[in-house]
This record gives C-alpha cells, sequence and structure tokens, in this order.
C-alpha cells in the first residue's frame, strides 16, 4: 500500500495498517467470495468482517439464533449459520423466582464476582500472602468482636432524643428497602430497635446504576459532642521514614464495618423504616466522628510499631523498610496483628513491595519524600493568556500572593502592562518570560508550606460554568490548589449543585489534611450555608450530603470578589467547556466521520453514483464533510451530538429554548438522523426546564388582533416586569420593548421609583438611537406612561400611544408572552442567586432575539438583519452567510413579505 490507514475497533483501540492481501478468498459455508483484507494486530481472532462488507451484502444479522442472512455474489440470499452454545444458567425476574420457590425449587444464593488477576497475581507473586489468605476475604466474616475502643456516642447536655418521619419512596425503593435490610439484619449489622430516636432512609444512586442505603444523620451529628482526636504532624511522620526503600500499603475492607458500637449507644443510630425502627450494632457510614474513633482503634493496635515500620491513617496502613528481607518480615507482622484483631484487608485496593507510593499527599521513594505533583498541577499547566480577559483571570491568582513572591510588580510588569486601556494585547517573550517566572514562585516552598496537622484549615471553593476549583490554606499560605474541567452531564447542573460539587471534589482531594478534624470551608454561594437544614433534597445531593457528614466544618460566605483564587482556578481558559466549540468541533467531526458507519455509506453510495436518489441533497465540501443541503451531517461517535445538544439549550447564548425553538435553531446549522427525538428527550429530561418553566396554555374565549405593521419599528409595545430582588446597580424593574413586526426585543433595567422623564430618557438612550422613532406605542396603563410628561413627549416626537383595556393584559399578549420567557430565561440564569439577574439580562436578550420564533418562522434577529447573528455554535464563518449589495434588500422584502403573511 502507498499510505497508511487507522483502524479503530470496538474496543476504541486504534490501529495502522500498512498491508494490504488483495483478493482473498473467503470461503463461508454456503458461497465464497473475494475480499480485500487489511493486516491489523486482532489478538484472538483470525479475521473480522467489517461493516463495509455487511452493507454491501445487505447483511441480517441475528444475535438471538446466532446467523446472518445477506445476499451472494449471484444476488441471491444465503444463510451463514453461526454455533449456538446451549447456555445452562440464565438470569430468572423476580416473579419467576417467586414461582420457582413456590414449585418447591432447590434454590442456591450465588455472589457473582469479577475475577481480578491482579488479585491472583499478588498471591503468585508473593508467597508470604498465601499464608494470610483468611485476612484478604471477598466479605467481611461477620460482627466484628467487641473491643476496647468500641464507637461511642456523647451527645450534648439538655439534648432531646431525635426523631424524625420516614421520606417517601417510590415502589422500586421500597423493594430495594426491602432487600437490603433483610441482608443486614442476616449479617447481624442491624436489629430490631424500639429506640426514642429515629433518622430517615434514604437511596444514593451508585455509579452502576444500583442504589445504595443511607441514613440521614445530619440531626445526630448536630446534636453529638465532637471528638477533637490530635493527629500526628505529617512531616514528623516523614523523618521516621529516611533509608526506606521497599513499600506496601494495605487498605481495609468495609473499615467502618469493622468496629462495634458501645451497647449504651447502639440506640442512637436507629433509623425509622416504613416497614419497622432499626438500629446499627456496627459503625455505620456518616457519622461525625467516625474518622477519629477509627484512628484511635488502629493508633492503640499498632502502637508498638508506630514511628519503626508502620504509618497509619484511618484504615490506611504504610509498611516501610530497608531492604526487601527485612520488608517481609515486616509484613508478616502487620498481617499477623491484623489477624488476631481480626481486621481484614481489600486485596484489590492493596500494593506490596513497591519502590515508589503515594501516602497523604506525597511520594515516597528511596530519593525522600516530595510533594505530589498533583497538588500543583492546576498552576504548573495553566496555559498562557491569549486575551486581556485571561490576564486578568491569572493576575488575579498571583495578585492574592504578592507578598510571598519578591519584587513581585517588577516581575509580572510586562504581564501587567497588558491590562492597560488601549494598549494592543501582544504576548511577547518578555511576557512568556514573567508569566513561567510567576508560575514557579507560585509553586515554591515559600508559598506551598508544610502543613501542621493539628492546626486549622481552610478550605475555599469556587464553580463556574468551566470548571470547579480550589485552594487548601493554613494561616493564610497555600497547602495545594485545585483545578478541574466540567464534565459532560455537569454541564447541566444548576449553580447551587456546582457549588456544592466543587466543596465534595475538593474534600475528596484533600481528605487526608481534613479528614477528622475541624476546618473552615469559605465559599461565596450564600445558599450553602443552609444546606444541612434543608428538608427537601435530590437524590445528587443526597449522595453528597452523607459523603460530607463525615467532615467536621463550618461553612462561611465570601464575597466573590475576595474569592479571587478559587474563581480563578474555576476558570482557567483550558478548561473552558464548548465555548471554543466551533474551532475544535470541525476537526472532531472530521475525525469521527471516519468511523461512522452511516457516513461511510452515503461516501460510497455517492463515489459511486453521484446521483443517487437515496441520498439527494448530500454532498462533500472542499475539506470534505458531508453536508445535506448547506448543513453539516454530525457523527453518532464521541458524544459530539450530545456537545450540540448541550451548547445549543445550556449554554449562556441560548438560554433553555422550547422543543420547537431548539430543533429548529439546530436544523439551520446541522444534521443527523432522528435529531428531533434527541432534541426532545434532551429538553424534557432538563432539570433546570422542569423546574422553572410554566405550562402556557393557549388562553380561551376570542381577542381582535391588532392590524400587522407595514414596516420594522413601526409599531412597538412596551410593558414593565416588576418584583425583581434588588440589584447591585439598585434596579428592580425590567422595561420589555417589542417590536410588533420582527418580534425583536430590548430588556432596559430600571427601578420601580424611576419618574417619566428617566423613562423617556432611558427610551431615547436605547430604542430611539436604534430604531428610530415608532408611530405607534401599545403599553399598559401604568402612570408613568399616563402621565403629562410622556404624552407631552410623545406629541414632540410624532408618535401615539394606545393603552390596553384595563384589567386585561392579553390585550397585548405579545408582551405578555415576551414577558413570561424573560422570566423563564432569568431563572435559568440566576436560580439560586437572584441578585445577579442585571448582569445576566444582555444575555437574555441576545439568546431571545436569535433562537427561532415559530409565528416568524425565523428568528427576530433574522427578521430586523436578514441574518442570524453568529454565536459560539456556529459553524461556517460569518463570510460564509453574509449577503450583500443589492441582494441584501431583496433578501428583506423577501422576510418582510414572510413575516406579514
Amino acid at each position: 500500500m502507498d499510505k497508511s490507514w487507522t483502524v479503530q475497533y470496538g474496543n476504541n483501540s486504534v490501529h495502522t495498517v500498512s498491508m494490504c492481501l488483495f483478493g482473498a478468498v473467503l470461503d463461508l459455508p454456503n458461497f465464497s467470495t473475494e475480499v480485500d483484507l487489511y493486516v491489523t494486530p486482532l489478538g484472538s481472532y483470525d479475521i473480522v468482517i467489517g461493516v463495509n462488507w455487511l452493507a454491501d451484502h445487505k447483511a441480517k444479522v441475528d444475535c438471538y439464533e446466532k446467523n446472518i442472512k445477506c445476499l451472494d455474489d449471484q444476488l441471491e440470499t444465503t444463510e451463514i449459520q453461526g454455533v449456538k452454545r446451549e447456555i445452562s444458567v440464565r438470569k430468572l425476574s423476580a416473579m419467576q423466582l417467586k414461582k420457582a420457590k413456590n414449585k418447591g425449587c432447590t434454590l442456591y444464593a450465588v455472589k457473582i464476582s469479577e475475577f481480578s488477576e491482579e488479585d491472583g497475581d499478588y498471591m503468585k507473586r508473593f508467597p508470604l500472602l498465601q499464608s494470610f489468605r483468611d485476612v484478604f476475604p471477598e466479605e467481611l466474616p461477620g460482627l466484628p468482636p467487641k473491643r476496647e475502643f468500641d464507637f461511642t456516642i456523647e451527645i450534648k447536655p439538655g439534648t432531646e432524643p431525635i426523631s424524625k418521619a420516614p421520606y417517601r419512596m417510590t415502589t422500586t425503593e421500597l423493594v430495594e428497602l426491602k432487600a437490603q435490610l433483610q441482608e443486614l439484619l442476616s449479617k447481624g449489622l442491624i436489629r430490631p430497635s424500639v429506640s426514642p430516636w429515629g433518622a430517615p432512609v434514604i437511596f444514593v444512586k451508585k455509579k452502576d446504576g444500583t442504589l445504595r442505603l443511607c441514613i440521614d444523620y445530619r440531626m445526630l451529628n448536630k446534636a453529638t459532642i465532637k471528638n477533637r482526636y490530635p493527629l500526628p504532624r505529617i512531616d514528623d511522620l516523614f523523618d521516621q521514614m529516611r533509608g526506606a526503600v521497599v513499600y506496601s500499603k494495605i487498605d481495609l475492607r468495609s473499615g467502618y464495618h469493622q468496629l462495634r458500637i458501645r451497647e449504651e449507644d447502639i440506640h442512637k443510630t436507629a433509623f425509622r423504616t416504613r416497614y419497622r425502627h432499626y438500629e446499627f450494632t456496627v459503625l455505620p457510614f456518616g457519622l461525625t466522628n467516625a474518622p477519629a474513633a477509627f484512628m484511635n482503634l488502629m493508633n492503640n493496635i499498632f502502637q508498638e510499631y508506630l514511628d519503626k515500620f508502620v504509618l497509619v491513617f484511618l484504615d490506611d496502613i504504610l509498611i516501610y523498610s530497608k531492604s526487601v528481607e527485612e520488608h517481609n518480615e515486616h509484613l508478616k507482622i502487620v498481617l499477623g496483628i491484623l489477624r488476631k484483631r481480626k481486621l481484614y484487608g481489600k486485596l484489590s485496593k492493596c500494593s506490596f513491595f513497591d519502590s515508589e507510593v503515594h501516602y497523604l499527599g506525597h511520594v515516597i521513594s528511596k530519593e525522600g519524600i516530595a510533594v505530589d505533583p498533583s497538588k500543583i498541577v492546576a498552576i504548573t499547566e495553566w496555559p498562557a493568556p491569549k486575551n486581556v480577559h485571561e490576564v486578568r483571570s491569572f493576575m488575579g491568582l498571583a495578585g492574592y500572593y504578592r507578598k510571598f513572591v519578591k519584587d513581585f510588580s517588577k516581575v509580572a510588569a510586562p504581564i501587567t502592562s497588558l491590562q492597560k486601556k488601549d494598549k494592543k494585547f501582544i504576548w511577547n517573550d518578555k511576557c512568556e518570560a514573567a508569566f513561567k517566572s510567576l508560575k514557579g514562585q507560585l509553586t515554591f516552598a515559600t508559598i506551598l508550606a508544610v502543613p501542621d496537622p493539628n492546626g486549622s484549615f481552610t478550605v475555599v471553593t469556587d464553580a463556574s460554568g468551566e470548571g470547579l476549583g480550589g485552594v487548601l490554606l493554613q494561616n493564610d499560605q497555600v497547602i495545594a490548589y485545585e483545578s478541574r474541567k466540567l464534565k459532560l452531564h455537569e454541564l447541566n447542573y444548576a449553580p447551587h449543585d456546582l457549588e456544592l460539587a466543587a466543596i465534595v471534589h475538593a474534600l475528596q482531594v484533600w481528605r487526608h489534611y481534613l479528614l477528622g478534624k475541624p476546618f473552615e470551608l469559605k465559599t461565596d454561594h450564600l445558599g450553602l450555608k443552609y444546606i444541612f437544614t434543608q428538608p427537601n433534597l435530590n437524590a445528587r445531593q443526597r449522595r453528597w450530603l452523607e459523603f460530607l457528614s463525615q467532615y467536621d466544618f463550618d461553612i462561611s460566605y465570601i464575597k466573590g470578589k475576595e474569592n479571587r483564587v478559587a474563581d480563578a482556578l474555576s476558570r482557567r481558559r483550558h478548561i473552558s467547556a464548548l465555548i471554543t466549540l466551533r474551532t475544535q468541533f470541525k476537526d472532531e467531526v472530521k475525525s469521527a466521520s471516519e468511523f461512522d458507519i452511516y457516513f461511510q455509506q452515503v461516501k460510497a453510495a455517492l463515489a459511486a453514483e453521484p446521483n443517487d436518489g437515496r441520498y439527494k441533497g448530500f454532498h462533500f465540501d472542499n475539506e470534505g464533510i458531508l453536508r445535506y443541503e448547506n448543513r453539516v451531517y454530525v457523527p453518532m461517535l464521541n458524544d459530539l451530538r450530545k456537545k450540540l445538544l448541550v451548547e445549543f439549550h445550556n449554554s449562556p447564548f441560548s438560554g433553555h429554548p422550547g422543543i420547537t425553538k431548539m430543533l429548529a435553531d439546530l436544523k439551520q446549522q446541522y444534521f443527523w438522523k432522528g435529531m428531533k427525538k434527541d432534541v426532545i428527550n434532551f429538553v424534557t429530561h432538563c432539570l433546570e426546564c422542569q423546574r422553572v418553566k410554566a405550562e402556557h396554555m393557549h388562553p380561551a374565549g376570542l381577542l381582535y388582533p391588532h392590524s400587522i405593521p407595514q414596516y420594522k419599528w413601526q409599531v412597538i409595545t412596551m410593558d414593565f416586569v416588576q418584583g425583581l430582588p434588588m440589584s447591585r446597580n439598585k434596579h428592580d424593574v425590567i422595561l420589555v420593548v417589542v417590536d410588533k413586526l420582527t418580534k425583536v426585543a430590548h430588556f432596559i433595567a430600571g427601578n420601580l421609583k424611576d419618574d417619566s422623564p428617566v423613562l423617556a430618557k432611558r427610551f431615547v438612550h436605547e430604542i430611539f438611537r436604534l430604531h428610530g422613532v415608532p408611530e405607534l406605542i401599545i403599553s399598559d396603563r401604568d402612570p408613568r406612561m399616563t402621565s403629562r410628561f410622556w404624552q407631552t413627549l410623545n406629541t414632540a416626537l410624532g408618535m401615539k400611544l394606545n393603552f390596553n383595556s384595563a384589567y386585561h393584559p392579553e390585550t397585548d399578549g405579545q408582551t405578555e408572552r415576551v414577558n413570561q420567557v424573560l422570566e423563564d430565561m432569568l431563572r435559568m440564569y440566576c436560580m439560586d442567586q437572584q441578585y445577579k439577574w442585571e448582569e445576566y439580562l444582555p444575555l437574555v436578550e441576545f439568546a431571545y432575539n436569535n433562537t427561532y420564533h415559530s409565528s416568524l418562522k425565523m428568528a427576530p434577529f433574522e427578521a430586523l438583519y436578514g441574518r442570524k447573528c453568529r454565536t459560539p455554535v456556529s459553524w461556517d464563518s460569518v463570510e460564509d452567510r453574509v449577503i450583500i449589495g443589492p441582494e441584501i434588500l431583496t433578501e428583506m422584502e423577501q422576510q418582510v413579505k414572510l413575516i406579514r403573511e
């Protein structure tokens, strides 16, 4: 072959093909045919018949019967039968299982788990582990023994028993509740209770879709006296490890369930269900003092060997030695203690005889102890700014720590000069050198301090539409930075949930610093201060609160302008979600098309017959991109369609449109089979739309419509949206002005106390200067509109003012409908920070004017200017669609005619 090909397998692995066997004979049971075979690694398979061959022979695959029906070279249908194996084991439904039991069939309970080759490999490689196989069981063997340090729950004096009613559950959850309660009872982990205490049960969905039983212990934790068990200094721990070259790490299986609750405290763990009251006999997940109690147990058990060859942090045990022989003895001692104390490890999470290990945020090896690179990766991987906005974002972070950077102003001067007004942005070598110098000093030891575990920590988090960010502090010195981009599904989160996700992510990353000791958590989202007292939570919030309940922290509010570090980390350029969609998306479409079945079918058909009637309207542009008419075909691979759906619905430039509008906007630029079904499914499952949008029904009765204007901005309507929270600019109303013909709207912020002269001034600045003087204004009977001043202004400008019928706002149904849309969109943008509504008003106006309007059959912007406005999701450049010269006049005349019709 003259060139190589890239082939993607079904498991997403990519291989290069450079050899082809032309004219090879494929001998099938009922016929033979010639094929071209591409030589590539296939593992245990000899030949794989590709989709192209199946399509050419119009193959129909029956997976159940294990056969393929296809056309042979004579175009006759032939059947190829595969090997059918009789399966003796099959799944049973719950009803089938019940019937089998009633018939007297013998039933066996068998646990099926995935075999881990790594587990078996450990046993083969290290004979020592084979003699301690019982320390690593598949499941805990039963109740743990009573210990000297059983878990206790000390309640604040004067606290009465707290009991909350059970939460309502679905039928599916009730079935699952029964099953899990029975399993816990059979293992002895819970028992029936008559306690006056009672916490409600909640279900949390795990990643694999199954449900995990959780108890909402928020009220019990609030009434519990906190255990301030001291943790050792991490640098002191590491001092004992000098000279070590071999390391093993043991993680305990379901650690908390290996610790009993003191008999007199068991009743406090009681939880209420629909069926009866139960209480835990072992330590459940979610109790506030659990980490401290478990640390106390582990330190007591390994006290003799701590600082000699053992480090312990909660359920993580680190063994270190100066030689392999010595390590073998040390590991034998530790495993012997675990066996004696009836503590059990989880082999799949353990590692043995390693030369390097990650532990407590450090990388430990024979070379020494280094800071884990993950602590500073958020800074070291910060890309060079591309514009002034990105410069300000980085300098906001750097400036916060200027007192730790010697000659900060001098070092940063080339970058700060770019922020000057009217200065052209040019990123030169001096800027690059200053940028690298600042990044280096931000991650230097003078800033990244060694933490004192007995000191107080502060966690500051923030979330944006691009990512999550956070910084761990102690005495105003940075311990670690953290930042990550939003995952695709997180783009649908409400602001409240995004801020909560930032907190959860930060605590997961810095668990080894924060678990078991009090700390302060700062967020610029005021509503999160009350998250632990909110009664109604969604499933996601329940899952996160269960995780947060094991930490001891106080939430405090920090103003957004003071939260510069976490805010900057959440907005790094390279983690901007889809704002650069156009530049990246084209390349993604081109690469994914090579593996898309439909694309290949169309390509093959048009290559064979350019005028193939089945694919009328399809063509390839100069870049090899498949288009239907002028729309780009989007392949099914790599979540490309999902990315477009997210951007066309959730983007600040879109504003959560409904099904009809979103489909119309999407169809103007893109195409794929089943687009309407995908849009319907996406919009109907949008949680924000379900929470915010009201149902809009056609009004009853008949109304006399206004006459249709002859030209644009001849007739306008004006109305006020009132009752808004006071914004930072002291505005609490919106003046809504809509052109009767093109439906273009302007949203102008104001104050309820604004008088007629102020209103007239805004009208001149925002409407008159853009569109001239209208002939007719339709308005409600607001006192400011009926005033003598406004009447005089109308006369002076040659305008006529008509009022709606009193107490009948539906007589100006157009403006009322726009008001509803405006309110829905504002709620979308600032659901949990309503005072920020004015900041989002320009985006709302843009999204409304650039969204398809069913009565116009186009967007208002297009009706006004003759073209659709570009957004970050626009595929083509402006030049591709622009109409110039006399053509635009003809085009706009046609559009006005269409609108009037």
